[in-house]
């Protein structure tokens, strides 16, 4: 019926992502900056003088609900175009979504979307 897709991404992908869902005609995405770690395990960095760990770096995450014949074609952008080939690249996750209501309307279901 319906799935929510929720990636974590680099920064700097976030224009390119972002533009090619939108050509996909993808225009429901709520994104949203977050800090997290992973095996990227974050890096150093010098402040005044001492050496800090920084170990929370900063990404974005993306949230799309779409009907279940769009999920692939979504994930599969985002792979194309948040891929780096390195650590921290981040991570895509499909959740099952019961039902949508648009609170203006009270559509609900795909139609919501």
């Amino acid at each position: 019926f319906m799935k929510k897709v929720e990636a974590i991404i680099r920064i700097e992908k976030l224009e390119a992502v972002k533009e090619k869902l939108f050509e996909h005609n993808v225009n429901g995405i709520t994104m949203t900056q977050v800090l997290g770690c992973g095996k990227q395990k974050g890096h150093k960095n010098l402040y005044r003088g001492t050496v800090v760990d920084v170990t929370l770096l900063p990404k974005i995450k993306l949230e799309i609900v779409a009907s279940d014949d769009k999920v692939d074609e979504i994930v599969s952008i985002i792979k194309q175009y948040a891929k780096t080939d390195n650590i921290g690249d981040g991570k895509i996750f499909v959740y099952s979504i019961d039902d949508v209501i648009r609170i203006r309307t009270g559509e609900s279901g795909n139609n919501a979307i």
